[in-house]
């Protein structure tokens, strides 16, 4: 989803190689989604009301004309995008639409299946996404201009000889990621839907016996996804370029998970760290000994470091670092 949400940003914000035909389509699909959301929202208040609810034609209706109306609106701005404000929360809006449709389509056939079932799901939409975005709108590198300093900055010349070279779009990234963090810890924790969402993930059958409606809480579960893969899409695509490897590089969050623990919000910051860490240190100090040693061309370890030590974990602790140990007696 990462890829997608950043194609799709890369799309309406209006990067300089962005077919004209391209952009209108995303700012129909934009006003499109919003139009069937709203639509949705009255059709169920009036639901509730009626015995008998409206029918879909008028929804169906309803969101070609805003698809229409986008699409016009886009065209007016001849390619050239729109701004950054107006573009975020458009593309917030498609994730949106995207984890109604998932929900929908998908999810609802699933319910009360076993738990590889729905990850393999998961694996095969999120394959499926990130595919269908390339092939709307091609593979080449966009750019996302977020307006960050490039400059580079030297910290602890003191300490370090020369000091230590970091990019301040790395430090705002840092600082994007705590914040989003300590939001999802606090939604976690202390809302109603977030205590919801951790009996679904404990067991999701015990949790559809007291009344927890799972639809609604996959939606929940999709949508703060595509709002998270949003921000990472955003950050990377500024920092690399909206590309294939992006996805890539959204994968090594399993290594982290399973380092950290499934069940462990701190274990999944704490297994982010040391996958981080442990990728640097093994490049600088790790591939010149393997080099040396087996006479090999030495590099590439951080590709693979994560997923190697995700594989120790699994066969030594399974459950991760602060992940709950679950026993089935038979």
């Amino acid at each position: 989803m990462v890829l997608f949400a950043a194609l799709t940003l890369a799309q309406l914000s209006g990067a300089k190689d962005v077919a004209t035909a391209s952009f209108v389509g995303a700012g129909a699909v934009v006003a499109g989604t919003a139009g069937l959301l709203a639509l949705a929202g009255w059709h169920r208040a009036r639901a509730a009301r009626e015995s008998r609810p409206p029918g879909a034609r008028l929804q169906v209706s309803i969101g070609l004309a805003c698809a229409v109306l986008g699409g016009v609106l886009a065209a007016a701005f001849s390619g050239r995008g729109w701004p950054m404000w107006l573009a975020l929360p458009a593309t917030a809006l498609v994730m949106v639409a995207l984890a109604y449709g998932i929900e929908r389509l998908v999810l609802r056939r699933l319910v009360n299946q076993e738990g590889i079932i729905l990850f393999m799901a998961t694996l095969g939409i999120a394959h499926f996404i990130d595919g269908a975005g390339q092939t709307i709108w091609g593979s080449d590198i966009y750019k996302v201009d977020l307006g960050l300093p490039k400059d580079p900055i030297f910290l602890l010349s003191g300490v370090f000889e020369g000091g230590l070279l970091v990019e301040p779009t790395d430090l705002i990234a840092a600082g994007i990621a705590g914040a989003l963090v300590i939001s999802l810890a606090l939604f976690f924790q202390k809302t109603r839907t977030g205590r919801a969402l951790r009996a679904v993930a404990d067991d999701h059958a015990a949790a559809q016996s007291v009344g927890i409606p799972l639809n609604q809480i996959w939606l929940v579960v999709w949508t703060v996804s595509g709002l998270v893969a949003l921000v990472a899409g955003m950050i990377w695509g500024a920092k690399l370029g909206v590309q294939f490897s992006i996805s890539l590089i959204a994968l090594k969050a399993l290594p982290v998970l399973i380092l950290g623990g499934f069940t462990s919000v701190p274990g999944a910051i704490i297994g982010g760290l040391i996958i981080g860490a442990g990728e640097k240190l093994s490049e600088v100090f790790l591939s010149p000994v393997l080099a040396k040693t087996f006479d090999l061309a030495g590099g590439g370890i951080e590709n693979w470091f994560a997923y190697m030590l995700a594989l120790v974990f699994l066969m030594v602790r399974p459950q991760g670092l602060f992940g709950e140990r679950i026993i089935e007696r038979v």
